[in-house]
């Protein structure tokens, strides 16, 4: 029995240090993967960050475009099922008669609090999506594989909380969403040149307290164009 137990507890340790490894290696390449991007960087690379041998990354990994998908479906996976959650609570709380803000803040604001809340590490990834998001040749198809399911259900809250609107709107009104939270969550800086400092690319705060609401507004207008004078 003495042996059977100190057997399982040097298993456990050993599957825990795997785990330990592996979490550090995801780490590392998300930091540079969001920097650099796919194709700026090498296993060696990352197990230089890391500071182990490069086959120990191959020990792990078959490639590095394995060890890219991986990196970005660890927090995919999270976001996704945060915001999913978020959205049917609000259908539930709405009881049928949504608005399109507060569609909106469920997807929108539940998504930029794991950046506010979540760290550094967080918003390296946020850096990611948004290079993987402007990816034709390959990123659609991650996004499409992570985010579909989620986006589909926001598109069908927008579509009872706007129930004479044309779908296409809705639509263009998502692409429009979609590509300023990708913006916001790249970083550039642009905005605070822009504004000489009274904007901050970094400030996620900022961004929640206001985007669902010119969002909002965008989808509102666009769909009172459709109706007759």
């Amino acid at each position: 029995m003495t042996v059977l137990k100190a057997s399982r507890r040097k298993a456990s340790t050993k599957a825990e240090q795997r785990a330990e490894m592996i979490e550090q290696i995801l780490d590392a390449a998300e930091l540079l993967f969001s920097r650099h991007g796919l194709y700026g960087v090498t296993l060696k690379d990352v197990a230089k960050q890391v500071g182990v041998h490069h086959t120990l990354i191959n020990y792990y990994f078959d490639d590095k475009k394995a060890l890219f998908n991986e990196v970005f479906a660890r927090r995919a996976v999270v976001t996704s099922e945060r915001r999913m959650r978020m959205l049917e609570e609000y259908e539930q709380a709405s009881a049928g008669q949504p608005t399109v803000e507060g569609a909106l803040r469920a997807f929108l604001d539940t998504d930029l609090d794991l950046y506010i809340e979540g760290g550094e590490s967080w918003k390296n990834y946020g850096a990611l999506a948004s290079q993987v998001a402007n990816t034709p040749e390959w990123g659609a198809a991650m996004m499409d594989e992570h985010f579909d399911p989620v986006v589909l259900r926001l598109i069908g809250l927008l579509k009872q909380a706007l129930p004479g609107c044309a779908e296409e709107n809705i639509f263009w009104g998502y692409h429009f969403v979609s590509g300023a939270l990708m913006l916001t969550l790249a970083r550039t800086g642009r905005v605070d040149k822009l504004s000489g400092g009274l904007c901050r690319s970094e400030d996620f705060a900022a961004v929640k307290q206001r985007m669902s609401t010119f969002m909002a507004a965008g989808f509102l207008a666009i769909c009172r164009k459709e109706e007759p004078e």
